[in-house]
C-alpha cells in the first residue's frame, strides 16, 4: 500500500534552503519514493490553514518512507534544512 510523506514548511532563508532541496532529491528517490507535489501554488478550500509551501512526496509503503527518514541521507539533508526552514510532517497510509 502506498504511504505519502506531507510536509507544510516555512521557508526561513530561501538559499540554506536549496542546499537541503539538493540533499533531499536523491535521498528520496533513493527510497524508491517521488515527488507528486513539491512547493506549487496553494489555495485554501476550507479553515484557518495557510501553508506557505506543501510538499508530498509517495514511497511504496510507511516502512519504505520511515526507512527514508531515518536513513543516513535524509539526516544529512535535515541537518543541511537546520535554520533554513520549519517543518510539520506526517506519513500517511495511502489507498
Amino acid at each position: 500500500m502506498p504511504a505519502y510523506v506531507i510536509v507544510d514548511a516555512d521557508v526561513t532563508d530561501a538559499e540554506k534552503y536549496e542546499t537541503y532541496k539538493a540533499l533531499a532529491a536523491p535521498s528520496i528517490a533513493k527510497y524508491g519514493g517521488t515527488y507528486k507535489v513539491r512547493g506549487g501554488a496553494v489555495t485554501v478550500l476550507e479553515g484557518p490553514w495557510a501553508p506557505t509551501r506543501v510538499v508530498v512526496g509517495e514511497f511504496p509503503t510507511v516502512e519504505q518512507a520511515k526507512a527514508w527518514y531515518d536513513g543516513p541521507e535524509y539526516r544529512e539533508a535535515r541537518a543541511a534544512r537546520a535554520g533554513a526552514a520549519n517543518f510539520r510532517m506526517i506519513v500517511v497510509d495511502g489507498v
